[in-house]
């Protein structure tokens, strides 16, 4: 082999092994060329390749779809994972939410019922107060409701003004018996509204109830922040979901509450209306009874008045 080709070859040599060992210091180091070898742009391409910094790839998935190296949340984000989650002030205010929401429809049952009975009652008792001529016509006991309380305190009421009832006037019994029946027609419309006004509190007080919950929530998602240094998702994301579900409670509880008093407020008064229907017509029995013993007291008296007269026309 000639001097003029050795250049060449050698050069081709080191141009090989460069690319077979990616990097032309090894080429180097295996390669003593005699004379300077000048390495062509082509050689220097893979030199500036490797100083260059490798590629960042994406994490791969693992597995049941999460990526690998992300933040995994500390809990389920289900209504029920939420409250076994929470805080213990924010776990009390759902409990106590929930209990109120309980309450709210235990209530709506059994007015509902009560309601329904008393009216149905109260009713019936109306048509026969309507269709008797007097006290003595109406078979009523106490244990009739209301209706029976009334026709049992006029009766009472009468029977204790038996003796002042031919020299005083009658206005006085009517008086006694219309303040009586007003006391009765009161305790009967406040009876059947008790219990409402629990509803009225758990409407009003319900969603500030659970507002306090979900700033209770939220103060403790800042808590996370502060001590993981982080804002990811995953600290931030809890926190707020509980208080969230506390607010939720909170008008779940307090919708119906409100929807159930109206209701109520509106039958109660139904319920009042027909009580006072039927102190109305206890008075008209007493005032017709008391009407009828005015006139068979005086009556006897007109006839020997009529008498008398015509005995002494028959003198004259």
């Amino acid at each position: 082999m000639s001097n003029r080709s050795r250049p060449t070859l050698n050069m081709l040599l080191a141009a090989t092994l460069a690319i077979l060992l990616s990097g032309p210091a090894v080429v180097a180091a295996q390669t003593a060329p005699s004379e300077p070898v000048k390495v062509p742009t082509a050689v220097q391409l893979p030199v500036e390749a490797a100083a260059q910094p490798a590629p960042i790839t994406a994490p791969l998935p693992a597995e049941g779809g999460a990526i690998a190296g992300a933040p995994i949340l500390p809990h389920d984000l289900s209504p029920v994972g939420m409250f076994l989650a929470a805080d213990v002030v924010v776990k009390s205010v759902m409990i106590s939410l929930a209990l109120a929401s309980v309450v709210t429809w235990a209530i709506f049952l059994v007015k509902t019922l009560e309601l329904a009975f008393a009216k149905s009652r109260m009713k019936r008792a109306l048509h026969v107060l309507t269709a008797a001529k007097g006290l003595a016509e109406v078979e009523l006991d106490r244990k009739a409701g209301a209706a029976g309380q009334m026709i049992a305190a006029a009766v009472d009421e009468i029977t204790r003004s038996e003796a002042v009832l031919d020299r005083a006037p009658v206005a006085g019994v009517k008086e006694r018996v219309a303040s009586l029946l007003a006391r009765i027609e009161i305790r009967a419309g406040k009876r059947m509204s008790a219990g409402t006004g629990i509803l009225a509190s758990i409407g009003s007080v319900g969603p500030f109830v659970g507002l306090f919950g979900t700033v209770w929530g939220i103060m403790n998602s800042f808590i996370g922040i502060s001590k993981a240094q982080t804002t990811n998702l995953a600290i931030v994301a809890p926190g707020i979901a509980e208080a969230l579900l506390a607010t939720a409670i909170g008008l779940v509880a307090a919708i119906p509450a409100v929807v159930i008093y109206n209701y109520f407020a509106r039958s109660v008064g139904g319920y009042k209306l027909v009580l006072a229907d039927a102190a109305a017509a206890v008075e008209r029995l007493v005032s017709r009874d008391l009407d009828h013993r005015h006139v068979r007291k005086t009556q006897p008296r007109r006839q020997d008045g009529y008498g008398a007269d015509a005995s002494i026309a028959r003198i004259g």
